[in-house]
């Protein structure tokens, strides 16, 4: 989806992601900014997005959640991904429009590198789509597609695991985790990632520029 880059209006995305992947160990990802390859040579993922404070223009997003799975088939930096949306089915129309377009990537600013690295936008549709706390657990479920929850890994102290001041594109600070569940079914993928890495992340995010 094209967007005139004189149009685009200001936004911004603050609240938290989840994500889990099919790495065993903690996501190389982060530490090398893309540059190393997933652990299993290839990265499929599901992320989770609990949107607390945002807007896109005058379109409010605050409450809102989203779901996303991302097939990568090697090195993240490297691109032809291909990826899709699941938007909260609460979303009015043109926060559903607006969140499209922030997380497709045409929206540009913080998330406009989906537009570089996604090579097929599988697409996006309404779905209920639950983002829960529960103690440290995070779940994400979208209806039947993505049923998922991680847990953030701790020292002997109970102190949660965290990588700082990192340049990654989703945050500085990422909290190592792993997924008690990590299931999706959508676009002929069937993948399990019970146990494997997962990260939680504050996100503030902003566009176009």
């Amino acid at each position: 989806m094209a967007l005139d880059a004189t149009t685009i209006p200001d936004w911004t995305l603050k609240g938290e992601l989840i994500l889990n992947c099919n790495c065993t160990v903690f996501c190389p990802c982060v530490v090398s900014l893309g540059k190393h390859p997933p652990t299993e040579g290839y990265c499929q993922a599901w992320v989770g997005i609990r949107i607390d404070e945002g807007a896109y223009g005058d379109t409010d997003l605050s409450g809102l959640n989203v779901g996303l799975i991302m097939d990568i088939p090697g090195n993240m930096g490297r691109g032809n991904w291909k990826a899709a949306a699941y938007i909260d089915d609460r979303a009015s129309d043109a926060a559903y429009e607006a969140l499209v377009a922030i997380f497709s990537g045409a929206a540009r600013g913080t998330t406009g590198l989906f537009g570089m690295l996604v090579s097929e936008f599988l697409g996006a549709e309404r779905a209920p789509v639950s983002f829960e706390t529960e103690g440290n657990a995070r779940r994400l479920m979208v209806g039947k597609i993505i049923q998922g929850e991680i847990v953030p890994v701790t020292n002997a102290s109970g102190k949660e695991t965290v990588v700082s001041n990192t340049d990654y594109w989703m945050g500085s600070d990422i909290t190592v985790a792993t997924a008690t569940k990590g299931r999706v079914r959508a676009y002929g993928r069937v993948w399990d990632f019970d146990g494997r890495s997962a990260e939680i992340c504050k996100i503030d995010w902003r566009g176009p520029r």
